[in-house]
This record gives C-alpha cells, sequence and structure tokens, in this order.
C-alpha cells in the first residue's frame, strides 16, 4: 500500500471506531500526534492492554517508522485483538 492509501483506510477504519494507538514515547506522542490517537508505549503494551479495549476490539497502531508498530500489531492479535491495522509511522496519517 502507498503511504495515501495506509492514511485513506486508517482514518476510514477510526471513523467507524477503532481504537487509533500510537506506541511511540510520551517524549515522541507530546511532539505531535492525531487528535484521536492513545498514547500506550510498547514496551508498556503487554501491562496496559485493558486500555485499548475488550478483547476484539479494531485497532489503528503506528509508531516513527513502523519497527514498533509490527511488534506492537503481533501482540494485540496474539492477545485476542484479530483486527490490528498497523498504519507503520504517524507520517502516515
Amino acid at each position: 500500500m502507498t503511504p495515501q492509501e495506509l492514511s485513506q483506510k486508517a482514518r476510514q477504519l477510526v471513523a467507524e471506531g477503532a481504537v487509533l494507538l500510537d506506541v511511540r514515547t510520551p517524549q515522541e506522542f507530546q511532539q505531535g500526534h492525531p487528535d484521536a490517537a492513545r498514547n500506550i508505549p510498547v514496551q508498556e503494551l503487554p501491562q496496559r492492554l485493558k486500555e485499548v479495549g475488550p478483547p476484539g476490539t479494531r485497532v489503528v497502531v503506528y509508531c516513527a517508522a513502523g519497527g514498533r508498530s509490527a511488534v506492537a500489531a503481533q501482540l494485540l492479535r496474539s492477545n485476542g485483538f484479530p483486527d490490528v491495522f498497523d498504519l507503520r509511522s504517524v507520517n502516515n496519517w
């Protein structure tokens, strides 16, 4: 998918109720993020899964470049969140 296609898909999912999850550090999050985003750093995600929502919640996840979002997407899928869309970079929003 092109960055534009990623953006369109992510925005559509969030408009339909998916959680927008930023897995960057709080410092990175403070430097700028989409309005709807929740910040849970990837290293804290295993302990904070309940903050994402109940299992089955649709999630759009991103980080700075795509590495951490890939890790987070796999973690979410293995913990009862089958519908995860990896936007990769916040720049794709």
